[in-house]
């Protein structure tokens, strides 16, 4: 819990392979990441148990929805709204390296991971803050995006945690009510057992 950090959020934007998707929570889990953001504009997220490794139940996982009339836009705003700033993976030529990006101290950040086949979308590139990539010294175009997700994730989590600038660590409230929510998940009929002790008090 005590390098646990929502500083950083993965935001994966219609991820459809279900390896994929279980392979970049696990990765954040692992890393300390808390909070991941699903976008399901056209594919629907799925899960590989397998892959995910319980991973999923210790992460908050939000999943962005729309109508056939809406677009993915207000899950930006959102991210915004709520002190985010918003970089976006991609291979285009005015995108900035990810070894170059310099986390603010003033804002948190939120790494958008595009769909596997057409990268983000146009919406997600119009509300990004920066563009950004990962250097390839090969000659093919780009890295699966689960590993991107990792090589992004580890290196701006270790400028994050090593600027002396930077809070980011999770609030002692934070912190009470992520275990609220593990407990509750592990324990069954968790409603009841909650009734019943308020009773107690009263």
């Amino acid at each position: 819990m005590a390098d646990r950090t929502k500083r950083l959020t993965v935001v994966m934007e219609d991820i459809f392979q279900s390896q994929h998707a279980s392979a970049v929570i696990r990765t954040c889990e692992c890393l300390g990441i808390q909070d991941v953001h699903i976008i399901e504009s056209r594919s629907k997220y799925g899960t590989n148990l397998k892959v995910l490794k319980g991973s999923h139940n210790w992460v908050n996982i939000m999943k962005h929805r729309f109508k056939k009339n809406e677009g993915p836009k207000a899950a930006f705003d959102e991210l915004k709204k709520s002190g985010y700033k918003i970089l976006v993976t991609s291979v285009s030529p005015q995108s900035q390296s990810i070894y170059d990006i310099v986390p603010d101290a003033l804002c948190k950040v939120a790494l958008v991971l595009g769909n596997e086949l057409h990268g983000a979308s146009a919406v997600a590139r119009e509300n990004a803050d920066a563009l950004v990539h990962i250097p390839m010294v090969g000659f093919t175009e780009s890295f699966n995006v689960s590993v991107s997700a990792a090589i992004c994730v580890s290196t701006l989590l270790n400028k994050i945690r090593t600027s002396s600038e930077i809070e980011w660590r999770l609030s002692e409230e934070e912190k009470d009510e992520i275990r609220m929510k593990w407990i509750k998940s592990m324990v069954k009929r968790v409603d009841v057992l909650e009734r019943n002790f308020l009773k107690g008090l009263n």
